[in-house]
C-alpha cells in the first residue's frame, strides 16, 4: 500500500510541477512496465489494474483544470462503481500502455474507459464512474466540467457504458 500511495505523491508532484497541462476532454496515455511488485507469479496481479486505472485517472485530474474547480475548492473524487474485463494477462516485465478516454457524463457521474495494451493489442478494459463529493452531497458534474474548459457543453456516456452500471445500486440494496 505504501508504493500505491507514494506514487500518488510522485503523480502529484509532477502534475501540478513538472508536467505539461493537458485537457480534461483529451485522451491520455502513459507507458507502463509491470514490476515484480505487481505481479502474483509470473502475472499482473487483478487488482493492480484497478490501481493503474486510479493512477491514470488521477493525473488527468491533477493536470487539467478540473484540480482548481474541485480538489482546490474542497471537493473530492469519489468512486461510484468500476468494471473490468480481462482479455489476456499481462507478463512480469513486458511493457503496456494504458490510455484513459473519457466516456462522457451527466449531472452526477464522469464515465471512464481505461484500455491496456500491448503492442497494439487489446489486453483489458476497465470502465469507471466518478463522482465529486462536498458536504456529505455529490456535486453537479455539469456545471463543474463546464467550468474545467471543455468546450462542449454535453456528452453524454453511450447507451452500453450506462447499462453495464444500471443495476449497481440494486445489487446494493439487495444484500
Amino acid at each position: 500500500m505504501i508504493y500505491y500511495w507514494i506514487h500518488i505523491i510522485y503523480i502529484y508532484l509532477g502534475s501540478r510541477f513538472f508536467w505539461k497541462k493537458v485537457e480534461l476532454a483529451q485522451d491520455l496515455s502513459r507507458n507502463r512496465t509491470v514490476s515484480i511488485w505487481d505481479c502474483d507469479f509470473r502475472f499482473m496481479a487483478n487488482s493492480k489494474y484497478f490501481y493503474y486505472m486510479d493512477f491514470i485517472r488521477l493525473e488527468i485530474l491533477f493536470r487539467s483544470k478540473l484540480y482548481d474547480h474541485t480538489i482546490a475548492k474542497g471537493m473530492f473524487p469519489v468512486l461510484g462503481s468500476q468494471k473490468i474485463i480481462y482479455k489476456k494477462p499481462l507478463r512480469i516485465w513486458t511493457k503496456f500502455k494504458i490510455s484513459l478516454v473519457l466516456e462522457g457524463w451527466d449531472d452526477k457521474w464522469i464515465y471512464h474507459k481505461q484500455i491496456f495494451r500491448r503492442n497494439d493489442e487489446i489486453y483489458a478494459i476497465g470502465i469507471t464512474k466518478v463522482a465529486f463529493w462536498k458536504n456529505k452531497k455529490t456535486q453537479n458534474t455539469r456545471e463543474i466540467i463546464g467550468k474545467s474548459g471543455v468546450d462542449f457543453p454535453e456528452m453524454s456516456p453511450s447507451p452500453e457504458i450506462l447499462r453495464m452500471f444500471e443495476n449497481d445500486y440494486q445489487i446494493i440494496q439487495q444484500n
